[in-house]
């Protein structure tokens, strides 16, 4: 477990554009993905990750092209996933500037993408996404941006994940995405127990408390968000000075 922690901005791209929804529906128009990522950086992310989130679904490769504009502008590192398939759609978006790629709904597929990643690229570079809805004592992972069940566990998945080369693990919370009602700090703290390899913890963010207690409690590495800095109610700045008044380490520029 890392002792810095991190603030990632979140940028879930439709169509082109920034949208936020609920449960991963019910999308609304945000804004322009390079704008909010140059305010981001302003504000003192960490990282920014671009999430193609129709990339699956749609059955096409992610937007390359708004993924280079955005790798030209900024110089933190860059999370970007959706529509990543094979290895070569893996080189592809590295070459196109992201520092990280994440993937989902091909991990589950065909786990073996993991180590081929992880062996051929580096594994700082393979983030396995694992969006998770609450079962009866457990959890349970979702692909093709949530809308299909697997029947898998999302905690011993997160293990399988790691044993096959992943370098990091990004977990969203299906019921908890846009409610801003706060992260599931008993998913989140299973899955960060689970595994020795940093986690990133997604959905629910809706005040600086929430990220508090998610980092805390809820053991995670970094916090992503979205609503909270799209709509301005919060910049990241707020959010790491109310952080640091609290003793938890983060960088602050």
């Amino acid at each position: 477990m890392s002792l810095v922690k991190r603030i990632i901005p979140c940028l879930d791209v439709h169509g082109g554009r920034v949208v936020k929804g609920i449960h991963f529906k019910d999308l609304r128009l945000v804004g322009d993905p390079l704008s909010l990522a140059r305010l981001y950086e302003e504000q003192g992310a960490d990282e920014i990750a671009f999430l193609d989130i129709s990339a699956s679904t749609e059955n096409r490769k992610t937007r390359l092209d708004i993924v280079r504009r955005i790798a030209e502008e900024i110089s933190i590192p860059f999370i970007v996933g959706g529509g990543i398939r094979t290895l070569n759609d893996m080189e592809e978006v590295l070459c196109s500037g992201a520092d990280k790629l994440s993937i989902n709904t091909a991990a589950v597929k065909n786990p073996k993408i993991i180590r081929e990643g992880a062996e051929i690229l580096g594994k700082k570079h393979i983030v396995v996404a694992i969006d998770a809805g609450r079962r009866e004592g457990w959890w349970e992972v979702y692909i093709y941006g949530g809308s299909e069940p697997t029947g898998l566990d999302a905690v011993e998945w997160a293990r399988e994940v790691e044993r096959l080369g992943a370098g990091e693990i990004l977990l969203t919370s299906i019921d908890r995405d846009g409610t801003n009602t706060g992260y599931d700090l008993e998913l989140t703290k299973a899955v960060a127990e689970a595994v020795s390899i940093p986690v990133i913890a997604s959905g629910g963010a809706g005040s600086p408390e929430h990220i508090y207690q998610v980092l805390t409690i809820g053991k995670a590495d970094a916090a992503l968000a979205a609503s909270i800095f799209h709509c301005g109610t919060y910049t990241v700045r707020d959010v790491k000075e109310y952080l640091k008044e609290r003793g938890v380490s983060v960088k602050l520029n």
